[in-house]
């Protein structure tokens, strides 16, 4: 009955957070406390399309057995699970390894039998495949301080193995053993390379003939360093004869893994060209070339210049961007984990900013790189999300910041897509301040109140208009009084509008050689041939700023518009009468209107205003609803009705009913109930006229504004991410619960439903705080006959 649409889910701020299957083409992240797939060669682009739940904390490592059909991942809740494919797509958990007390902090997988874990309190183990399960071989601390952040694997001949350990010490430690039926033996420290002279971030082996190794090791130094490993005969023993000089460079790390295995290590090169820490290595699965993922927001191909032999950029992707600079100003905040693979004959790399998005770029035999469509999402909890008014397009708001524009890629080069996908297609509010609440006022304007005491309006630029109509089919509205584009200043909180007539010709000319002047952020998205990509987000489709409002003693918990876009009602934080206020403001003039509603006494959750523009309901922390009565002539409100024992617990969500329902509302609350309040005459009051109760706390609910089958349609979210749909006359029947496969991990924050039935079916947005925000397509069957 429930279809996944669409998942919007950022990746987590890790190096070693995301990994790809060859076989399946599948890209694995960690998401909040999920794993998130995605098949980023799938011509159809239809983004992520399944969460894995399981881990109860943020998800810090993810690698695949390449050699099987198996994928193990960690987390800060101290857990290792083993995953298996159930089926071309979708894994499932085979076990859970409760082994380690602190959260684990980096991975190495070998072959389909082996696998080494990194954890906080400075212990290292080994885990090898024995009797339908993995177990632990081996345990060790590497040295008194030293906390492991990168670890990497490789087998040698004759059943031995090398790991190599990077974490928070300037030297790199080699480690050799052997393994036989599942056990570890010989477990040895081998060496301990010097040279870098900060942390080591990450490592990476690379073989290019039996017995002849590369070992890429990537420093907070911001330098990277080759070592050659090399084993037996082809071992240079020259530095064994005393009669030639011995240079510090020249010194081999020599030991024995086994009798028959002699190995030895020596510096190779040192590369240097990045301006902040390298957070990632990946050498190319085929040729002698490292790819380098740094936070100075650069990506860079490095290779051996064939006649020097000195180690050359061949290749710089990203952006350039000044050190320190924020997601704020604009920049991507450098890059976390990489991803280097080939596929027909290209190749392809993906590497995750600090905004939670993707970058993916292809490269085929020209050797020219292409940054191509890769998926986007939220880096922390969802905290809302509103439909536009036309159902078009929805926009949410999340902790890590941002506000967000999803709509559907219906059009592409003139003609109409057999699959319409959902795309972000406007990033309209980057903010220094977590964002809380968002309303639209009309299809081409919102306003959104954030971790801080102001609401912020935003119009509609016309870059982004153009943008929706060319692949949304969205109808423009007002164009002509549409700013071009906006652009946000580098300490400024308010992005402005920008237009070519609003330059002065007479002005200095070197003054009009900037971005703003040649309004280069309208050209790039009217000339975009796909969805925009993560920079062209970030920098090019804000939304101008148009009013503040200001008022609120303390950060915004909630906000609505009146269906008439008249009126703003507006909430804060609160733990007493004084500011527990509501403030209505005009959407004409902007200011506030008095009186200034004053009931409760703890922080007011939600506000919503009647479908008829008649009430306002507001509910709250301190278990009380109120319904104010709205006066026609100067739109002022008046306590009109209240319930000072509505809910045993913290009422988290309401909403009005269709108007042919009558003037009717629904709660939820932590008290585990959904309850239905209806107008009587006789009473004069809202009286409860059913109540229906559930496993856990309700934190969310939407009720659709149609009436199917003279039914109400409701949606209830619940903390543990569950969503159950209802169907209401004069009492609750359970149509359908989502199955927990589709569900997100975590408490649902806001359900709203679209106003637009496609296809017969109806669209659900959810916001999660498990950092997702999703679309799913409910099938429209809520008569007794279904």
């Amino acid at each position: 009955m429930a279809t996944p649409e669409a998942i919007f889910i950022g990746a987590n701020r890790q190096t070693q957070v995301s990994d790809f299957n060859k076989k399946r083409k599948i890209v694995a992240f960690g998401a909040g406390k999920t794993i998130a797939l995605w098949r980023p060669l799938d011509p159809t682009n239809r983004g992520v399309f399944a969460t894995l739940k399981g881990h109860k904390s943020e998800v810090t490592c993810i690698r695949f057995f390449q050699e099987a059909d198996m994928m193990v991942s960690t987390s800060e809740d101290f857990q290792v699970r083993i995953w298996k494919f159930v089926d071309e797509e979708m894994l499932e958990c085979v076990q859970t390894i409760e082994y380690h007390k602190h959260s684990i902090t980096s991975l190495a997988v070998l072959e389909q039998d082996l696998f080494v874990i990194g954890c906080a309190d400075g212990s290292v183990s080994l885990w090898s495949f024995k009797e339908s399960e993995f177990h632990c071989t081996h345990e060790f601390y590497i040295q008194k301080g030293v906390l492991p952040l990168t670890l990497s694997l490789i087998p040698l001949l004759s059943q031995g193995y090398m790991l190599a350990i990077g974490g928070t010490n300037k030297d790199v430690f080699i480690y050799s053993f052997t393994v036989s039926e599942g056990c570890s033996k010989d477990f040895t420290l081998a060496a301990k390379l010097e040279g870098h002279e900060d942390w080591i971030k990450s490592l990476d082996f690379f073989e290019e003939f039996p017995g002849d190794i590369m070992l890429a090791s990537g420093s907070q130094d911001r330098y990277i360093r080759l070592w050659r490993i090399r084993t037996n005969n082809l071992i240079d023993n020259s530095d064994e004869d005393d009669s030639k000089l011995k240079l510090l460079s020249n010194k081999q790390y020599k030991f024995n893994v086994t009798p028959e295995l002699k190995v030895a290590i020596n510096f190779e090169a040192l590369i240097i060209g990045h301006d902040d820490w390298i957070s990632s290595l990946k050498w190319h699965e085929s040729k002698r070339q490292l790819l380098a993922s740094t936070a100075d927001t650069a990506v860079m191909i490095w290779e051996q210049d064939e006649i020097s032999g000195v180690w050359v950029c061949a290749s710089r992707l990203g952006e350039l961007s000044s050190k320190g600079a924020s997601t704020a100003t604009g920049s991507s905040g450098g890059f976390w984990s990489c991803l280097w693979f080939s596929d027909s004959d290209s190749d392809f790399i993906l590497t995750n900013g600090k905004t939670g998005s993707w970058r993916m770029w292809t490269s085929s035999c020209s050797g020219i790189w292409e940054q191509a469509l890769a998926v986007t999402g939220f880096g922390k909890s969802v905290t809302d999300i509103a439909w536009a008014p036309n159902g078009e397009y929805l926009l949410a708001t999340s902790l890590d910041q941002t506000t967000r524009l999803f709509s559907q890629w219906k059009n592409g080069n003139g003609k109409k897509r057999e699959l319409s996908n959902w795309f972000e297609f406007s990033r309209p509010q980057i903010h220094g301040y977590d964002m809380i609440c968002v309303e639209p006022i009309t299809n081409t304007r919102f306003i959104s109140g954030g971790d801080e005491k102001i609401l912020r309006s935003f119009d509609e630029p016309k870059g982004v208009a153009q943008l929706l109509n060319k692949f949304a089919n969205i109808q423009l509205e007002n164009e002509s009084e549409m700013p071009e584009s906006a652009s946000l200043p580098a300490l400024g909180l308010s992005s402005k509008a920008t237009n070519r007539e609003d330059i002065d010709e007479e002005e200095d000319p070197d003054a009009r050689e900037t971005d703003d002047v040649n309004n280069i952020s309208f050209d790039v998205v009217s000339s975009l041939q796909t969805p925009p990509l993560e920079d062209e987000l970030q920098r090019h489709t804000l939304w101008p700023e148009i009013e503040k409002l200001y008022g609120h003693g303390y950060e915004i918990s909630c906000l609505d518009v009146s269906p008439d876009k008249k009126l703003v009602a507006s909430a804060c934080k609160s733990n007493n009468l004084q500011h527990a206020v509501i403030r209505i403001t005009d959407t004409d003039t902007w200011l506030q209107l008095k009186p200034t509603p004053t009931f409760h006494n703890l922080t007011i959750t939600r506000l919503r205003f009647s479908k008829d523009n008649t009430y306002l309901l507001s509910v709250s922390r301190d278990r009380q609803w109120a319904v104010w009565k709205r006066n026609t002539n100067d739109n002022s409100f008046d306590l009109a009705y209240k319930n000072v024992k509505a809910h045993t617990r913290i009422i988290w969500d309401a909403d009005w009913a269709p108007l042919e329902f009558g003037q009717v509302f629904v709660t939820s609350s932590r008290d585990r109930t959904i309850k239905t309040w209806r107008f009587s005459e006789e009473k004069n009051d809202f009286i409860l006229e059913s109540s229906v109760k559930v496993t856990e706390p309700v934190t969310s609910l939407a009720v659709h504004d149609k009436a199917f089958n003279g039914k109400m349609v409701i949606a209830a979210g619940l903390e543990s991410g569950a969503i159950m749909i209802y169907s209401y006359d004069s009492s609750f029947a359970k149509i359908h619960e989502l199955s927990a496969k589709i569900t997100p991990a975590d408490k649902i924050n806001r359900l709203r439903w679209s106003r637009l039935v496609k296809n017969g079916n109806l669209l659900l947005g959810v916001a999660s705080s498990d950092h997702s925000a999703r679309i799913y397509s409910i099938a429209n069957c809520f008569s007794d006959s279904c």
